[in-house]
């Protein structure tokens, strides 16, 4: 299988870790079990300048190497425009196939903001003349839409975006094969709304800092270049995309409605009977992603459309481990522990969803086992994320089982 998560950061975008650079990238690629990683930012100059040194080229149209990593070029973009009257905020993902078209682009997207003020720079531009633009300058370069149902800066978002793909980019609609879901989606939800039906659904990490790589992500059968990832997104192949690793979509930060300062989370239900306004202070309630999908929706839950590729729903490690040992995912005990379980197994990936139920309760102490376990049963409890801040997953132990355990294996 070839894990691919399209969608990071550099070290050059807004509150983003200085380890956000090639070789640690390549490192923890490794760790967490990616074959390949987007490199985020090409648009920024002293980031592709990094790219141009420390990338080599491969046979592969559109994919890069260092160390045991692939890459391939991609950017993010926050398109601000006016559509009748009301402002428009939408990220869009860029793929390029070599840093020679990277640099094109950037020649022709510099009319239209700062490309070096940050990372995900901000361009006063339509988003049919992206699509235009990028079309240009590179036949196999791809425009897809960024977590596109947050509700700010995305497609479908509650407070800028748009109610169908057509309405945002115009007769250039067919153009776009794919959409990212976001942290707080899955692709069930997505279901939901039959005029997604022709589009892929990819999931990616947007990832600040290394260790985030590969919350989601992508897998699938073989490698492959950009045309064949073109070609393999527009035809929904899934025989080739295998299937998406997700977050539980209520640890995401824009799940459910609320006002994060007021601590008012609330279920779309909870926010129409306080007509969207909030108790505490009186303001606009942030309208979370859910509530957004079912307004569009037109299909009930459980149905799939005619053609359709699977998912699974991943809690990180460092997480799982947190929950069972009752400690900050950060502290020094889960960190090293986390370490040492890659370290015994091979990658985060290959713990989390492929080594056998058997081999795990031999290889790792009971509790931690069990942890793993129920979480690929999907026995976990979430409390919603909202308003920008994220949701809480614990595992679903017995009473009393993970508190003050040993880390051992």
């Amino acid at each position: 299988m070839y894990s691919a998560d399209f969608h990071i950061h550099s070290q050059f975008s807004r509150a983003t870790s200085k380890g956000m650079n090639i070789p640690e990238l390549d490192q923890w690629a490794r760790v967490k079990g990616i074959r390949l990683l987007g490199t985020g930012d090409f648009t920024h100059f002293l980031w592709l300048h990094q790219l141009r040194e420390q990338l080599i080229p491969t046979e592969r149209i559109g994919i890069y190497r260092y160390g045991q990593t692939d890459f391939l070029l991609t950017a993010e973009v926050c398109l601000i425009f006016d559509r009748r009257g009301q402002a428009k905020k939408v990220h869009t993902i860029l793929m390029t196939s070599s840093i020679k078209d990277a640099e094109k682009l950037n020649s022709l997207l510099e009319r239209y903001g700062d490309l070096n003020v940050d990372g995900r720079p901000i361009l006063h531009l339509e988003a049919e003349e992206l699509i235009r633009l990028v079309g240009s300058v590179d036949e196999h370069g791809l425009v897809i839409p960024a977590h596109s149902w947050t509700p700010h800066f995305s497609l479908f978002g509650a407070n800028s975006g748009f109610d169908r793909i057509e309405d945002c980019f115009g007769n250039l609609c067919d153009e776009i094969v794919a959409l990212e879901t976001g942290l707080s989606s899955d692709p069930a939800m997505n279901w939901l709304c039959s005029r997604l039906d022709k589009y892929s659904l990819i999931s990616n990490s947007d990832a600040h800092s290394p260790q985030k790589i590969g919350r989601e992500m992508n897998v699938f059968q073989k490698p492959f270049d950009l045309p064949e990832l073109k070609k393999i997104l527009k035809t929904k192949d899934s025989n080739s995309l295998l299937f998406t690793v997700e977050y539980f979509p209520e640890e995401g930060k824009y799940h459910y409605d609320g006002h994060r300062n007021c601590q008012i989370c609330f279920s779309p239900e909870e926010t129409k009977k306080h007509n969207y306004i909030c108790p505490r202070c009186g303001r606009s309630l942030t309208v979370g992603v859910l509530h957004r999908v079912k307004q569009l929706a037109d299909r009930p839950e459980g149905r799939k459309p005619e053609r359709w590729v699977d998912f699974k729903k991943i809690v990180p490690l460092d997480q799982i481990l947190s929950s069972v040992l009752n400690k900050p995912a950060e502290s020094v005990t889960v960190q090293n522990l986390y370490q040492d379980i890659v370290h015994k197994f091979g990658s985060e990936f290959t713990v989390l969803l492929e080594v056998s139920e058997s081999d795990l309760r031999a290889g790792l102490s009971p509790e931690i086992a069990e942890g793993i376990c129920l979480m690929r049963q999907g026995k976990v409890s979430v409390s919603p994320g909202y308003d920008g801040k994220f949701g809480k997953v614990e595992i679903l132990l017995q009473s009393g089982q993970g508190e003050n355990q040993p880390a051992l294996f």
